[in-house]
């Protein structure tokens, strides 16, 4: 894609979008009110608004390689960005996104590929990932192929969910019932949604009245 035509998307977005949405915009000068912290992958195929059809400001978004969320105890962005959504914008959900064809997940089974041609890829798979690795490892010896990056791909996101219960803040919300967690998995080759369902203890396609809001996922439903 040419720099010049995501130039000519700038100079679109300020003659057409922003002159006529410019209520939206004026309000959002004035702060932002996201009710849900959304954390996915990084790669380019995926673009939360476009999927769930919001406006800006609607989502607080946190994007990494892997959707990866390093538990509490280190330094890190994706904490910081956690514990400021929780506490300064006092977001109602949280959502962590994982997807189809996903390129982090893939090397979770070729670690010491990047060892050389990418060494921080390596140390950040290496250091986020061994709970999963050993999850599948020990687990799921009996499949392979797209079934077994399938599966990886939906441990990935209940693995980070564990992670980010790990965090003070979030345990206290989720104890008092103002915060929801939700794990979520995109296909990018359908379009389609599948959200974890605790009662059933699996991934199920995503709709309005799927199953009950009230956490869905919590310490109190573990995997």
């Amino acid at each position: 894609m040419p720099i010049k035509r995501i130039i000519r998307g700038l100079n679109q977005f300020q003659e057409n979008y922003f002159s006529t949405h410019q209520e939206l915009f004026r309000q959002l000068s004035e702060g932002q009110k996201p009710e849900i912290l959304f954390i996915t992958c990084c790669d380019s195929r995926i673009d939360p608004g476009l999927l769930t059809q919001t406006q800006p400001g609607e989502l607080f978004i946190i994007r990494n390689l892997g959707n990866i969320i390093p538990p509490y105890g280190m330094p890190n962005a994706e904490g910081s960005g956690i514990e400021y959504a929780a506490v300064a914008l006092d977001i109602k959900h949280i959502i962590v996104c994982g997807h189809s064809l996903c390129g982090t997940i893939k090397g979770l089974f070729q670690l010491n590929k990047f060892n050389e041609e990418m060494p921080l890829v390596y140390d950040w798979l290496k250091i986020h990932t061994e709970s999963t690795r050993r999850l599948l490892r020990e687990n799921y010896q009996e499949y392979q192929g797209e079934e077994l990056l399938r599966i990886a791909g939906e441990e990935n996101v209940l693995t980070q969910i564990e992670n980010i219960e790990t965090y003070p803040v979030i345990r206290s919300r989720l104890h008092s019932g103002k915060l929801v967690l939700h794990a979520w998995f995109y296909e990018i080759e359908t379009g389609k949604i599948f959200a974890y369902n605790a009662q059933e203890s699996k991934f199920v396609p995503l709709t309005s009245d799927s199953f009950p809001v009230p956490n869905p996922l919590s310490l109190m439903n573990p995997r």
